[in-house]
């Protein structure tokens, strides 16, 4: 209950009605299987991070912000890079489960592997909060010392069709009646991929436009293939292209090198627009050379991890269809990006 008032009295953006005060319950009798966990002093305890890949642009500020938050409350913590590799992160689990390490945090390479992963803290006993990428409902229920702190990610598309729809011409900026576009795609197992290349075209649909899909290409959230992807698509379909829509920056920011190669101007005759509002996207929309992004808020997100991370390690658990956390999303246009810059 305090770690529920905690959070109220922050004023944090939970969508989930579960927050980060997972109901508290009596610990169940010690059977072979489960070996009770005792919270580290406060101030104190060993966290073990998991990420999928350290050279992701949003994963770095995300991780950056982690350890600097759970070191400034005195824990220990060891971050990990699992180099876009399950096994590998698999591995790394075990290790910090047998170092006996009192929580971890994992952004989960694969989502398919999340069962693996949720069954082998529940085997271990071990609080774990899960980040970035999210498990099914199902998944997350079989362990109740378990929580998912993420953003909507059907909210992020959504605000990018959004971005399209405030311009001038909605996106049809050649005028023939629909708005033509291709879709730079993360990694397309991922829920967050999944949502926002669903939404950001349903928000357009929505409003009553009619759209066109030139191409769909899975980029794996990467900046050099979102400039291979865009400088192939622009090749083939030329001025048919009016939107870009990438699912992250770094993948837009790789677009913008190629619509600029191409002789293309942003805002003019194409537009685009990603997610994360990483600093140098913000630094292009300002420029005029996106039409906007969408602040997929790292830090505040990273707070919220460790707030969950801090309950479960004081007994908080969690019922099932109430282990999901989220933190919104901020559109960014020209017109705010000042409030978001350094």
């Amino acid at each position: 209950m305090k770690k529920f008032l905690a959070l109220l009295l922050t004023g944090v953006m939970v969508l989930s009605l579960a927050a980060c005060g997972g109901k508290k319950e009596e610990a169940p009798a010690e059977t072979p299987a489960e070996t009770p966990v005792e919270a580290p002093a406060e101030g104190g305890g060993t966290i073990g991070v998991c990420i999928y890949k350290f050279d992701d642009a949003f994963m770095t500020t995300y991780r950056n912000a982690l350890q600097e938050i759970l070191e400034g409350k005195g824990y220990t913590v060891t971050v990990v890079d699992g180099n876009n590799d399950q096994a590998k992160q698999n591995e790394q689990i075990n290790t910090f489960i047998t170092q006996g390490v009192d929580a971890l945090i994992i952004n989960p390479v694969m989502t398919s592997a999340a069962a693996t992963i949720i069954d082998t803290v529940k085997s271990a006993n071990i609080p774990t909060v899960l980040i970035n990428r999210e498990p099914t409902a199902d998944e997350m229920a079989a362990y109740d010392k378990l929580v998912y702190v993420g953003a909507d990610a059907s909210q992020s598309g959504t605000m990018q069709g959004e971005l399209i729809l405030d311009t001038a011409n909605k996106g049809d900026i050649n005028g023939d009646g629909k708005v033509s576009y291709i879709m730079i795609q993360g990694d397309p197992e991922n829920i967050d991929a999944q949502l926002r290349t669903e939404y950001s075209v349903k928000a357009l649909t929505d409003a009553g436009v009619e759209v066109e899909q030139l191409n769909l290409t899975r980029g794996d959230w990467d900046r050099e293939k979102g400039q291979t992807i865009c400088a192939n698509d622009l090749a083939q379909f030329g001025d048919q292209i009016e939107v870009v829509f990438c699912n992250n920056d770094d993948m837009a920011i790789g677009a913008l090198q190629s619509i600029q190669s191409a002789g293309r101007k942003v805002n003019e005759d194409i537009y685009l627009v990603g997610v994360d509002a990483l600093d140098a996207a913000l630094n292009e929309v300002q420029a005029g050379n996106m039409t906007g992004t969408v602040l997929n808020d790292a830090k505040g997100q990273a707070s919220q991890a460790v707030e969950c991370m801090e309950g479960l390690l004081a007994g908080d658990t969690y019922a099932a269809g109430e282990q999901s956390v989220y933190v919104d999303y901020v559109k960014v246009t020209p017109d705010n990006v000042a409030e978001f810059m350094k």
